[in-house]
Formats: C-alpha cells, structure tokens, sequence
C-alpha cells in the first residue's frame, strides 16, 4: 500500500472535498481519499505510485489546482 499527500488549491467548502475526492477516488488502484479543507491536504492510498499527471488531470477535471510539491 501506498500512502501519498497531495497540496490542491482552490478548495472552500464540502462540495469541494466531495468533488476532489470522486475524481481522485476513481483513478484506479486507488483504495481511500482524505481531503482536508483546511489545510488543502488531499491523502490518497493505492495499491502503487500514482502517476503525478494522472493525480493532476483527476484534480483538473474536479475543477481545482494540484501544487507542484
């Protein structure tokens, strides 16, 4: 199992967190997403590294920003 933590921008409320995790949530291999809001923090376990374009582009289509770490 792989732990990663991402740092997305853009996020302001529930529907946020309920947007970014649906889209990171379904890139496969992906088994669990938190999201906190407050810190913009988004932890995704998978069962490999993810691909940083593939977090990126899921994080796109939700409508927000992936920092580059």
């Amino acid at each position: 199992m792989v732990n990663t933590t991402y740092q997305v921008q853009g996020m302001t409320c529930g529907h946020c967190v309920s947007a970014v995790s649906a889209e990171v949530g379904a890139i496969t291999g992906v088994s669990d997403v938190q999201v906190d809001l407050a810190t913009g923090r988004v932890t995704v376990n998978s069962d490999q590294p993810l691909d940083m374009e593939t977090v990126r582009a899921a994080v796109d289509e939700a409508g927000y920003n992936l920092v580059d770490a």
